[in-house]
């Protein structure tokens, strides 16, 4: 049957005849219309929670209404929450001496400082280093009673301009936070030497990230040079001491602080657009191939948004990133819907997928089909700068045996360079299916230099190109839902660990949620086969909670953990399963 719906397609594909304007054929003048409207300034770049975003949802439901589609959820909409912005809230305070000193002006909150306040003495804690490696050692703690204080700790390392510093893996804020905690650290105290920032400006509050369980402050050094005084010293000769010593400087005790943080998560609601073309066979119609794409993007821009112009606050339109998706599945539905597919075809359009493939991780946590009946995701991410060597980037095609043979087949007719990567994972919504083994493919047309600028409009998309790739896709997905069932397979890691931190090589071989943002153990949404993890017996669902005996909450404290082992060591790992805890033997 597929081969017969393989020359379907094809034939379907040669027909370039005239369209009325009710023809379900994908058509340039459509596409533009629906891409004009969704990158336009009415829509400020589509950030997720904003008003923009609540008219982009409404548009998409409409349209796949109009198509012939059943709306899913409530009135096409599966609503969830996202945090926007950290907000400092009015409990923030520092006092010294019987100063108080202003925050934003003296000192800042870190947006992964956990809320509450501190009274206690201040230690120095050097660089907050606590490392052995095969060439290096570097114990900052040694000697420091750091238990119920503040410890104060310079940002960055020595030689932090170069590529290859052997540091690197030690100098991150989060990390040595997390090494002072483990000391017994009531709170930390930041500042910045001329490695880390010569300007000496305060961190802010833009990073959306899981916080540790202590307070951390960031300060001005001409604060922490009067805290100082008493030694003699300044935060620049701390600095140039430990640059030079490479090694533990020793200081008296600084005195008495008292700090609070008070930091106020600002949440929204955005959501998925969902509609299903029901099959027309009366048993493949059970079944699914589903049809995605992000509706979201970056606003105005502006620091911590994404955007790589972040110093220039303007609307972002995203013409190809991703109006191009949402207006082709709009375009794919209209088409599909006059053709009744043998399965059901489930057509998605995400929300924020732009902060970490928010929605689409909350669509596969709470799916509102049966996710074990969907033959095949095909994921649509820029589509609209199809380059004139015709070159189509698909991603995911080791996700099934047959996904290659597939390709080549419904690409005879057509003049594409296809251009091949099987991994499953990759930077969109369709990592979000294969971390729930299902077979994906995703589909682009490639970066560019307007990627997350201002100037990625409308006025550059290539619509002829569009429209072929989007033929090609209609293609595709109608022979996925008239065809055999896929049959998922692994394909390569379920995350891409340096997309978070680097941890010098090591790894446990599983896929960490990233978007758990508690601070109660990192859930594992898979586990590699033949890695250390597999091998340890840790399995999809647990919880880590330590690795080598130091609390784990989230992923950002795992991915500190391992930046701290070393590759041939044993290490315990603890993992909550169910209602039961367990100490797990792991062998890297």
């Amino acid at each position: 049957m597929k081969n017969r719906l393989i020359a379907f397609a094809i034939l379907a594909a040669a027909f370039t005849g005239s369209l009325s304007a009710t023809d379900p054929a994908i058509t340039v003048r459509e596409l533009r219309e629906h891409l004009e409207y969704l990158a336009s300034d009415e829509l400020q770049g589509r950030y997720p929670g904003t008003e923009g975003d609540r008219k982009t949802t409404a548009y998409i439901a409409e349209n796949l209404a109009d198509a012939g589609l059943r709306l899913l959820g409530k009135d096409g909409l599966q609503t969830f929450e996202v945090v926007t912005e950290i907000q400092p809230g009015p409990g923030n305070a520092l006092n010294w001496q019987s100063n108080d000193f202003r925050i934003a002006e003296d000192f800042m909150p870190f947006p992964f400082s956990a809320n509450g306040s501190v009274k206690a003495p201040v230690v120095f804690g050097g660089y907050g280093f606590d490392f052995d490696t095969d060439s290096l050692s570097w114990h900052d703690f040694d000697g420091l009673d750091a238990r119920g204080k503040w410890v104060l700790i310079l940002r960055s390392s020595p030689e932090s301009q170069a590529a290859n510093s052997p540091y690197i893996n030690h100098a991150t804020d989060r990390g040595k936070a997390l090494k002072a905690f483990d000391r017994g650290a009531a709170g930390v105290i930041f500042v910045s030497g001329r490695e880390a920032d010569d300007r000496d400006v305060l961190v802010s509050l833009k990073e959306r990230t899981a916080s540790i369980r202590i307070p951390v402050i960031h300060v001005k050094r001409s604060l922490a040079d009067r805290w100082l005084s008493g030694s003699g010293k300044t935060v620049l000769d701390l600095e140039s001491g430990l640059n030079e010593r490479k090694g533990p400087v020793s200081v008296p005790p600084l005195g008495i602080l008292e700090a609070s943080v008070d930091l106020q998560f600002k949440r929204t609601g955005t959501s998925n657009v969902a509609a299903v073309l029901e099959g027309s066979h009366p048993e493949l119609k059970e079944e699914y191939v589903v049809v995605g794409a992000h509706h979201d993007h970056l606003g105005l821009g502006g620091p911590g948004s994404g955007s790589r112009r972040p110093d220039t606050t303007a609307v972002h339109p995203g013409a190809d990133d991703n109006a191009s998706g949402v207006a082709g599945i709009i375009e794919l539905a209209e088409k599909l819907a006059a053709l009744k597919p043998a399965r059901s075809i489930l057509f998605l359009a995400f929300g924020a997928e732009e902060m970490g493939t928010v929605g689409s991780r909350h669509f596969t946590e709470n799916p509102l089909v049966d996710l074990g009946k969907v033959s095949l995701m095909v994921n649509l991410d820029m589509i609209g700068r199809l380059p004139p060597d015709s070159i189509l980037q698909i991603g995911g095609t080791g996700t099934s045996p047959t996904h290659d043979a597939f390709l080549d087949q419904l690409n005879k007719p057509r003049r594409f360079q296809i251009k091949t990567f099987p991994e499953g994972f990759g930077p969109s919504d369709h990592a979000s299916f294969y971390a729930k083994d299902v077979p994906v493919l995703f589909l682009s047309t490639g970066a560019h230099p307007d990627y997350h600028t201002p100037e990625d409009v409308a006025a550059d998309i290539r619509f002829e190109g569009m429209r072929s790739v989007l033929e090609f896709t209609a293609d595709l997905v109608m022979a996925a839902a008239d065809g055999e069932k896929f049959v998922f397979q692994d394909a390569g890691p379920k995350v891409r660990m340096s997309s978070l931190s680097r941890t010098g090589g090591i790894t446990f071989g599983l896929m960490p949620d990233v978007t758990y943002s508690g601070a109660d153990g990192m859930p594992v949404q898979f586990v590699n086969p033949g890695r250390p993890a597999f091998h340890a017996g840790i399995r999809k669902g647990d919880a880590i909670t330590a690795v080598d005996g130091k609390p784990v909450g989230n992923v950002y404290d795992y991915m500190s953990r391992l930046r701290e082992l070393k590759q041939g060591q044993s290490v315990v790992v603890t993992v909550r399963r169910e209602d039961s805890t367990m100490d797990l033997l792991l062998q890297l």
